[in-house]
């Protein structure tokens, strides 16, 4: 269950090919945790701000920007500047919960015995992923800088992460879901 969500995109007048006469602001939005992607109505006089987090649970009095949730949506569905957005609201989640992602470099495993989970990520090859395997044996990592400093091959991890989590919403047909609820 979602708590909170980023907005990707917003529509004050309403989306262009809803019936004019019953036009509400929307607002595309991807949850935190579990990177859902909502459409949601925004309350009466409220503007939001693309890559700004909202309140979507169940408490109602915590609802300052969102009337109610209208339903789940498709990576096929967002708006083309939603899709545009995407990957930089996704890499600010990304980084503003580094210990969750680190983890995932501290603890990523082999999936088969010829294929590693650090290989899904895309931009991160071979060379790359035994650099990390090797440094975790003399220690896990801190941060992200922690990690870019003593595997050189390595830039911008969050970033690499946040590709990932885009193709895991853009293809639901990813035999692998790293970061992405099915």
């Amino acid at each position: 269950m979602e708590d909170y969500a980023r907005v990707i995109d917003y529509l004050p007048q309403g989306h262009p090919e809803g019936p004019r006469y019953r036009r509400e602001a929307v607002a595309y939005g991807i949850g935190e945790d579990e990177f859902k992607l909502f459409e949601l109505v925004s309350r009466d006089g409220v503007d939001m701000v693309i890559g700004e987090g909202v309140y979507i649970g169940k408490d109602l009095e915590l609802r300052d920007k969102v009337q109610h949730v209208k339903r789940r949506i498709g990576y096929e569905e967002l708006t083309v500047a939603a899709q545009n957005e995407l990957p930089f609201v996704l890499e600010e989640i990304v980084e503003e919960h580094e210990e969750r992602y680190l983890r995932f470099y501290n603890e990523a495993q082999a999936i088969t015995t010829r294929f590693h989970m650090l290989e899904l990520i895309p931009g991160l090859g071979k060379k790359t992923m035994w650099g990390i395997l090797e440094e975790r044996k003399v220690g896990l990592f801190t941060s992200f800088e922690d990690l870019t400093k003593r595997v050189p091959t390595l830039h911008r991890p969050a970033r690499l992460l946040a590709k990932r989590i885009e193709m895991e919403l853009a293809d639901p047909a990813q035999k692998y879901h790293i970061f992405v609820s099915r």
